[in-house]
């Protein structure tokens, strides 16, 4: 099995403002693997358009791995830098003036990016993206005569000009409508279908979520939940799609209870596990597990003291406590 193109181990990033210091990203982890289609999906200061300025080799984490396409970003030279943005990925801006030359033609705005990237032969290959993507009748115009979403299915050409490994785009229908969004995330599915690239859509719409085979939520700086998609053909040959969303665990036991199941169960502050042989249960604080025996007063006993632990309870009658902030459960 090959390895995934996108890995993040315990990802770390602050900012200071002043006195103050804000952390965006809170040990994130995640793994994308070779050739997926994969949404972030989050309300603004989330982190994740932190986690897309580290993955494209713009910021540095400040604790923890980041690796894309087996490049360490955490070990990276200045010129090695410039080197991964130019070879590795491909970059789709949600402002068209970050995308696209306003002066070049939407073919001269792919073959700068070959030039640029070192690579003059092939010339028909800006032709061949700019079909890809389903702009080649506008390959003579520049982005003023483009719609919104013309010009940044150009920018995802542009993006592929250097066949990048890793595709990375950051709320590239921000600024469209619902028609021309639809259009611009087909195109990305064209892309990962046709050429096999690994792309990452960072962005704060749901809707997206129809277009990928995975949507991973972040919330406070952390993964929090999945929703994994798929194709099941029935005994008819009929073909369905399916969805189901999980919540992740990350490598030291935490994760983040939707908040719509926090509310209706009252979960705050702290909360009270029960661990089963196939499934672990969750209360609040102030009341009990139904297997959980109430605590009584151990009455003395003439039993000299030792220094042996209590045995613990079988596995299918344990109770837990565990405190929580700001949704986590922490092993």
């Amino acid at each position: 099995m090959d390895a995934p193109d996108i890995i993040c181990e315990g990802l770390v990033r602050i900012f200071a403002v002043a006195d103050i210091e804000v952390q965006a990203l809170q040990g994130l982890d995640l793994q994308i693997g070779r050739g997926e289609l994969v949404a972030l999906v989050g309300a603004s200061g989330s982190g994740k358009s932190t986690l897309l300025s580290i993955l494209s080799a713009l910021d540095a984490p400040t604790a923890g791995k980041a690796t894309v396409a087996g490049r360490d970003l955490t070990a990276l030279t200045a010129r090695q830098r410039v080197d991964y943005r130019r070879e590795i990925v491909g970059f789709v801006w949600q402002q068209t003036a970050r995308n696209l030359l306003p002066y070049l033609t939407a073919a001269e705005n792919v073959h700068l990016a070959r030039a640029i990237g070192g690579d003059r032969r092939h010339p028909d290959r800006a032709r061949d993206l700019l079909e890809l993507t389903g702009v080649a009748d506008v390959a003579d115009r520049r982005p003023a005569e483009l719609s919104g979403g013309q010009q940044q299915r150009v920018a995802i050409a542009v993006a592929l000009a250097n066949d990048p490994r890793v595709l990375l785009a950051d709320e590239p229908t921000g600024d469209l409508d619902e028609h021309a969004s639809a259009e611009v995330l087909a195109t990305f599915e064209a892309v990962n279908r046709e050429l096999g690239t690994t792309a990452l859509i960072v962005t704060h719409d749901p809707a997206v979520s129809d277009h990928v085979q995975r949507t991973v939520q972040i919330r406070d700086g952390r993964t929090s939940t999945e929703v994994l998609r798929w194709t099941h053909t029935d005994d008819e040959g009929r073909e369905h799609a399916m969805a189901e969303e999980f919540v992740v665990l990350d490598r030291v036991g935490r994760m983040q209870l939707p908040t719509e199941y926090m509310s209706r169960l009252s979960l705050s502050d702290r909360v009270r596990l029960e661990l089963n042989p196939d499934h672990v249960g969750v209360w609040p604080g102030d009341s009990r597990p139904p297997t959980a025996t109430p605590p009584t007063a151990t009455p003395p006993t003439d039993t000299p003291p030792t220094d042996e632990p209590p045995a613990d309870p079988p596995p299918s009658r344990r109770s837990l406590r565990a405190a929580r902030s700001e949704g986590d459960l922490d092993d």
